[in-house]
């Protein structure tokens, strides 16, 4: 590895090297694996600030920066769950998942009844995007037919099962989800 304030010819290995001081009584491997998960839990307001535009408001309106401040996240929510519905076993950064699922050209038809959507992605891993847009369509559809008798609660608890379902890890999940166990998907 080639580290930038390092100005040597000679062919030796370099490192780099990270001083956390505490006065805990951690572990060190307590102490890394803590160190982690801080950093884990701040990617998701880097993400919020550098890809979804929380990063300040330009009014002195305190009421309109709450407005959009509340507005921003609700997105930022929605999108999650929806890339975390057709993917559920990865989260996607907004920087790469905008442009998978977002850069499309969708025609609406209507015939017979039926309604139809038909997305044409110019992206190069369109394969890989209609596949996903394809499970995730098939989900819907599933839980639309299947979940008729559900109130709208219940409907919401199972598309949260299944976004959710990295973090649930084959358990039922809190008791708002368990109902969701009877069926398949």
């Amino acid at each position: 590895m080639t580290l930038a304030f390092i100005e040597s010819r000679a062919t030796a290995a370099a490192y780099e090297y990270a001083v956390l001081v505490t006065s805990t009584d951690y572990e060190v491997r307590t102490l890394a694996q803590l160190y982690r998960d801080r950093a884990d839990a701040e990617n998701n307001f880097d993400e919020l600030k550098n890809q979804w535009g929380w990063g300040g408001f330009t009014t002195h309106d305190l009421k309109r920066c709450r407005l959009m401040a509340g507005m921003v996240a609700l997105v930022y929510n929605w999108w999650n769950l929806f890339v975390r519905l057709a993917n559920p076993h990865k989260h996607h950064e907004a920087i790469t998942s905008r442009p998978l699922l977002l850069h499309g050209v969708a025609t609406k038809t209507r015939h017979g009844g039926q309604t139809t959507l038909t997305i044409t992605s110019q992206h190069a891993k369109q394969a890989t995007i209609q596949a996903v847009l394809t499970r995730l369509a098939a989900f819907l559809t599933s839980l639309k037919s299947t979940a008729e008798q559900f109130t709208d609660a219940e409907r919401l608890a199972l598309i949260l099962r299944r976004a959710f379902a990295k973090f649930l890890r084959g358990q039922m999940g809190p008791p708002a989800l368990r109902f969701a166990g009877r069926l398949t998907m």
